[in-house]
């Protein structure tokens, strides 16, 4: 008896190889972004550093990328309560917010390269379209999920009730919006 409950407890401090895998993923995405803003910290100081105006448009951005944060944790705590009506209501609207939050990023681009913040004219704006680009790459990894389970939560055919893959896409989705909050803070603090 005492054997299983042992089994059992060992069991249950195992991490699910997926999260152990998502773990891993984020430690060295977290890696690559502290070697970017430290090579930004070290390039701001040389001569021909030149900075630039954050658009508005990133700031509401952010607010959106919050939002989502809360609807898809809400949306995991649905899961697992088995309220696949209010699952369904708020992954939708996660979904939602997150291309939202693209499609500002993508204005807010817009809008640094009609005031002149090409690649090639700012040290700030190097970096800025380098990291923050990444960072779109990444939410663009966490909008594919979001919308594959949008899919699995409207489809008729899957009926399977394992939080595993929501909890997954809902720790990357937390990280991408930290990351994204580390990202602009940084930026407005530097530039």
């Amino acid at each position: 008896m005492q054997v299983m409950e042992s089994t059992v407890s060992t069991q249950r401090k195992k991490i699910h190889p997926h999260k152990f895998t998502l773990w891993i993923g984020i430690g060295s995405i977290i890696m690559m972004f502290a070697g970017l803003t430290s090579a930004y910290i070290v390039k701001r100081n040389q001569a021909e550093w030149s900075s630039v105006i954050i658009p508005k448009i990133f700031y509401y951005s952010t607010v959106v990328m919050l939002i989502s944060s809360l609807t898809i944790q809400m949306a995991l705590k649905a899961f697992k309560e088995r309220n696949m009506h209010q699952y369904r209501r708020l992954i939708t609207i996660t979904a939602l917010l997150g291309l939202g939050f693209i499609a500002m990023q993508i204005t807010g681009f817009m809008q640094l390269t009609e005031a002149g913040s090409r690649l090639e004219g700012s040290g700030a704006a190097a970096f800025l379209y380098v990291i923050f680009g990444l960072h779109a790459l990444h939410v663009l990894g966490g909008a594919a999920a979001l919308l594959w389970m949008l899919f699995r939560a409207f489809s008729a055919r899957i009926r399977s009730y394992n939080p595993v893959p929501v909890e997954l896409a809902a720790t990357y989705w937390h990280f991408v919006d930290l990351l994204w909050i580390y990202l602009f803070v940084f930026f407005l603090w530097k530039v």
